[in-house]
């Protein structure tokens, strides 16, 4: 069963030699990423987006770390947004997308085969374009050639899991300008404020009883976690966890929103991973001998996602927030181990750029503290060569 020393964690030494790409340091310049982005989406003339003009519709193209970005555009936009949004990780390019729409397309290295296909489609059907990727790159230069905007990244940006507000600012900002949604440069400033006080708090020199990040580490690692969201948008956050914890600590992770996912989620406090239940952790039995009665299995997790409260409660959040109580509640009660992270109030983006932070340094604290590297995978680079001598 997997397990982490306490001490491990706390060891900076040791985590920088198990951390072969620098990825806490990465995931550490997220508040920098934002107020570079905003730089270097004004140098490239974000104004000028959609030629200036409200769009019939958007359509983000993205995959892998990145595609997170076309789901937090959806969760924002949708409350206000005069214009639908859409994801797309691949071609086809949907057939009503025309002159009139605007096709978005993200790629850190701008090689992406599904996003710079899309932009390619999109740029033969004359939709203004917006990519956001590598300036030396074959998506920048499909987009100067239709004369879309191109945004390009900064230095020093090696992954999407760890550059994700490299490539998410320019995209809000440009949606901003368009009137889909509500994060202009003031706003973006105060998101990257908020990714400098969560690096300031799970920084590696931080011992782990006071550290938010390394304490969920501990806890999730004898575990098989699920994350769970409260709302939209934190349910979005629980998504992102969800890769996070499957791509960098390779827990094989589930995530969930409230309240549609309240029952898959709870029918789960029955299975082989709780030990009420299924009769996890050697059948829960703690005078249970390993090597008699087998080893101890992993229990049951459950990372617990929660958007802050409003400052004036409505009935439908009081609601919400009152079945989160319960779940929680009965997931202690069935042996499940809980780790609760709840937003600080402020901006939504700011809100949802917190609990992402969150889960993405638990996750790589959970990597490093298995033993395992959080930027390399073994086998993610044996299927990508399988992939092409194929």
């Amino acid at each position: 069963m997997p397990f982490i020393e306490e001490a491990a964690l706390d060891d900076v030494d040791l985590l920088s030699a198990r951390d072969s790409r620098d990825t806490l340091r990465a995931l550490a310049t997220a508040g920098a990423q934002v107020r570079e982005a905003l730089t270097l989406a004004e140098e490239a003339g974000v104004e000028r987006v959609s030629y200036g003009e409200r769009p019939r519709s958007v359509l983000v193209g993205a995959l892998g770390g990145s595609a997170v970005v076309g789901d937090v555009l959806d969760l924002l936009a949708e409350p206000g947004s005069p214009v639908p949004v859409t994801a797309r990780r691949d071609l086809p390019l949907p057939g009503w997308v025309g002159p009139l729409d605007l096709v978005v397309a993200v790629s850190l290295s701008g090689r992406a085969p599904g996003p710079v296909a899309l932009a390619a489609e999109a740029a033969r059907r004359g939709c203004a374009l917006l990519t956001v990727g590598a300036d030396d790159s074959p998506l920048a230069g499909v987009t100067r050639q239709a004369r879309g905007v191109h945004i390009g990244v900064g230095r020093d940006r090696t992954s999407s899991r760890t550059s994700l507000w490299t490539l998410l600012t320019p995209v809000l900002l440009a949606a901003d300008q368009l009137g889909l949604l509500d994060a202009d440069a003031a706003a973006l400033a105060t998101v990257a404020d908020r990714l400098d006080e969560v690096a300031e708090t799970c920084r590696p020199s931080s011992e782990s009883f006071v550290n938010p990040a390394k304490l969920a580490a501990l806890t999730l690692a004898e575990t098989v976690p699920m994350t769970l969201g409260d709302n939209p948008l934190s349910g979005v956050a629980a998504q992102r966890a969800g890769t996070m914890l499957a791509r960098t600590a390779r827990m094989p992770a589930t995530w969930g929103e409230l309240p549609d996912a309240a029952s898959q989620v709870v029918a789960c406090f029955d299975g082989p991973f709780t030990a009420g239940g299924g009769q996890g952790a050697m059948n829960g039995d703690i005078f249970a001998d390993p090597f008699l009665d087998a080893p101890a299995q992993p229990t049951l997790g459950l990372l617990m996602l929660r958007d802050a409260s409003p400052a004036e409660p409505t009935p439908e959040r009081a609601q919400a927030e009152a079945l989160a109580d319960a779940l929680v509640e009965t997931a202690r009660e069935a042996g499940v181990k809980v780790v609760e992270q709840v937003a600080t109030d402020g901006h939504p983006v700011a809100r949802l750029a917190e609990l992402m932070a969150g889960s993405d340094y638990a996750a790589t604290y959970l990597a490093l503290g298995l033993g395992l590297d959080p930027s390399i995978s073994p086998h993610v680079a044996d299927l990508r060569d399988r992939t092409e001598r194929g």
